[in-house]
């Protein structure tokens, strides 16, 4: 019988489920909590952007590199180059064409995206939705380049550590959607429902990602390189940004060391692990 580490799509179904499972046990905090403090959000979407920023480099760019030397016939960093802003471009398209709006926005804000008539609740979890493409993406396409062997510079325990990383930043961002949802009016169960519903996408994205590259070994290196472009774009475009929200220079001075500490766990992980 075939071991089920030699099942890449089966191993991201399972690796994505976990981290959507992590997504909606911090969706869950909102049955414990109806607030939530601004340096406290802060902190939390810093330490997401940290772990998103180490897995980015550590996970997917540097393996990206490495087959790229052993394997193209173009320049190793050319390729990087390449599948990394296609995944900045990916995800500036989808910004552009899917209705959202983002934590920080105002009631009356216009939403970003295509016109639509969807409530401001529905834009909000849109948003998060966005976030966590490449996330899935990443996890996808690590197991799917670990299934490959030696050459791709990605292990297994590499790639668990990749979906390791992603499920704990998810936590967090499951109560930075969940809680807002609460304080805006809706029972906590509708804002729980909402704030695990965004991290559902994380799955298809896992599944597509390793399927594509078990499909195509060819594009391994650009489709590494494009999930880390993705990830970072989110970071730079979204989760950085919002961190930085509010008043109180404490909660940026949090929202900062948020970032390192995210770094740090993520670069743990995936060097011990990897």
């Amino acid at each position: 019988m075939q071991s089920i580490v030699d099942k890449p799509v089966l191993m991201a179904l399972i690796a994505t489920l976990g981290t959507w499972a992590l997504t909606a046990l911090g969706a869950s905090l909102v049955f414990f909590f109806k607030e939530i403090k601004q340096h406290i959000l802060n902190m939390m979407l810093g330490f997401a952007s940290g772990v998103m920023i180490a897995a980015s480099f550590w996970s997917l760019l540097a393996p990206a590199i490495t087959m790229a030397e052993q394997n193209s016939s173009l320049p190793a960093w050319l390729v990087a180059a390449i599948g990394f802003l296609l995944g900045g471009i990916f995800l500036y398209l989808a910004d552009k064409l899917l209705p959202h709006i983002h934590l920080d926005s105002k009631k009356g804000d216009t939403p970003e995206g295509i016109p639509t008539s969807l409530r401001r609740s529905v834009l909000l979890v849109l948003a998060i939705t966005l976030h966590n493409i490449p996330e899935g993406l990443a996890v996808g396409v690590a197991f799917g380049a670990a299934a490959l062997g030696g050459d791709s510079g990605v292990t297994i325990m590499g790639a668990v550590a990749v979906a390791i990383g992603i499920g704990i930043q998810n936590f967090p961002e499951g109560a930075a959607v969940s809680i807002p949802l609460r304080r805006e009016g809706l029972s906590r169960t509708k804002s729980f429902m909402y704030g695990q519903a965004s991290g559902i996408v994380e799955p298809i994205a896992g599944v597509l990602g390793a399927y594509l590259v078990i499909s195509m070994q060819s594009i391994l290196p650009y489709a590494l390189a494009f999930a880390a472009g993705a990830m970072i774009y989110v970071v730079v475009e979204e989760l950085i940004p919002e961190a930085q929200q509010g008043k109180d220079h404490m909660g940026t001075h949090l929202a900062t060391f948020g970032v390192m500490l995210g770094f740090t766990v993520m670069m743990i992980l995936d060097v011990a692990l990897g």
